[in-house]
């Protein structure tokens, strides 16, 4: 709870901050743990205090894609959306590296939202700020190349984890792509031509960020 007091003290009210301390529920989530899947009753919307997640959306034949990051002062715009409507969960959210998260109470988000501006503010930006990474995200879909697509993705997995040392599989990346293991293959040794990666034993280094 330091850390969240540390990390959110300049976001929110003291007494916005009081409230959270007394509400929250401190929970600490392992690299690649469920944080939340598809058909849940949303109860709790995460705040992030250390650490980042993957949001991922699935498809009928339960395939996924890659949407966006959540790392230290996010919270999931899909997530407020299901909440507020009382909705099934439509993410899946992963845990990218090990994280700690406060999770506040469904009930008390519409009761801060007419209580705190500063909460009011959050949650707006947080809508904008998600709806410009899922238009950043369709956009990377249409409009780049599938090698140009993968290394976008080492490239903020490399942000996200604050590590120029992507652990990762070529299996996982086309999971994430919604690709083939042996396309992402073949255009990683195409990157690494390039010189812009280098690729390890289940990892890879990018050497241009």
């Amino acid at each position: 709870m330091e850390t969240f007091l540390e990390n959110y003290k300049n976001i929110f009210e003291s007494d916005l901050i009081d409230e959270m301390a007394q509400v929250g529920i401190f929970k600490k989530v392992a690299k690649g743990q469920l944080v939340l899947d598809v058909g849940e009753y949303i109860k709790y919307m995460p705040l992030i205090v250390s650490g980042a997640i993957k949001v991922m959306r699935e498809d009928e034949e339960g395939e996924e894609l890659l949407l966006y990051f959540l790392e230290v002062g996010d919270t999931c715009a899909m997530t407020i959306s299901c909440c507020l409507g009382q909705k099934k969960s439509e993410i899946t959210a992963i845990a990218e590296t090990d994280s700690s998260l406060v999770m506040i109470p469904v009930k008390y988000m519409s009761i801060w939202m007419s209580k705190y501006q500063s909460w009011q503010n959050f949650i707006l930006e947080s809508y904008n700020e998600r709806i410009s990474e899922l238009l950043e995200a369709v956009d990377t879909i249409a409009f780049l190349k599938m090698d140009e697509r993968i290394y976008k993705y080492l490239k903020d997995k490399a942000m996200v984890n604050r590590n120029d040392l992507v652990e990762v599989t070529h299996q996982q990346i086309a999971n994430d792509l919604h690709t083939s293991r042996v396309v992402v293959s073949r255009l990683l040794k195409s990157l690494e031509k390039q010189n812009i990666i280098e690729l390890q034993r289940n990892c890879i280094k990018v050497l241009k960020l």
